[in-house]
């Protein structure tokens, strides 16, 4: 069996038990949010070493005339807490960033920012984009599909009357700011941090720049 093969199988099986350990937040979520890997764990390429990269979508009620998340604040704190816990039980690596990264977003935080400057400043541009590129559900599947499902209808947008003529130039352009984001900003920052931490860069961006040329691929 090949490494990739081996990978494949092993980050499946890791996914499982992760799944497993998480039944209280599959209910504390159900119909309101969903959880999706990315990363390593989302290319079913993970290693022994690999940490889990995730994003929390939920959905939207509209109280009083004004837009808040399903998910409510302390079910929310329960659900990190949650996926902490079952992380550190199975042996994977603490969030990257101590957590600063596990951040919940709304499906309208995706769809509203489009092309708007806020896009990249609040990480909703790759969480979005990730989420159609190399996502792999890890709670909640049906409200995952939906938030896939929110997410193409917002990039296609001026499908309906231009069937014949359309083209997913939208998408298409963000996909390609995706890959300067991750490849180019990425090796530009390279440039300006000490020598010691250099060739620690140049590793991690020699691991990581295959895999995210493909995903843009």
């Amino acid at each position: 069996m090949d490494e990739r093969t081996s990978r494949r199988i092993t980050t499946g099986q890791r996914i499982e038990e992760l799944k497993s350990n998480l039944n209280y937040s599959e209910k504390l979520i159900s119909d309101k949010a969903c959880v999706y890997a990315t990363g390593s764990f989302g290319r079913f390429e993970a290693s022994k070493y690999s940490d889990l990269d995730l994003f929390i979508v939920g959905d939207v009620e509209v109280i009083n005339g004004k837009e808040v998340k399903a998910l409510r604040t302390l079910d929310e704190i329960c659900l990190k807490a949650d996926l902490i816990r079952a992380t550190r039980d199975l042996s994977i690596p603490d969030f990257d960033g101590d957590g600063r990264y596990l951040v919940h977003y709304s499906i309208n935080d995706f769809t509203k920012t489009l092309g708007k400057p806020e896009d990249d400043l609040s990480n909703t541009f790759t969480g979005r984009l990730l989420l159609l590129l190399e996502s792999r559900s890890l709670l909640e599947e049906s409200f995952y599909n939906k938030a896939i499902q929110s997410v193409l209808e917002a990039y296609w947008r001026d499908y309906e009357g231009h069937e014949k003529e359309f083209m997913p130039a939208f998408l298409a352009n963000d996909i390609l700011r995706l890959w300067r984001t991750f490849c180019v900003n990425y090796e530009a920052r390279t440039l300006t941090i000490p020598e010691e931490q250099r060739m620690k860069r140049k590793i991690k961006n020699y691991k990581l720049k295959h895999s995210r040329l493909l995903t843009c691929f």
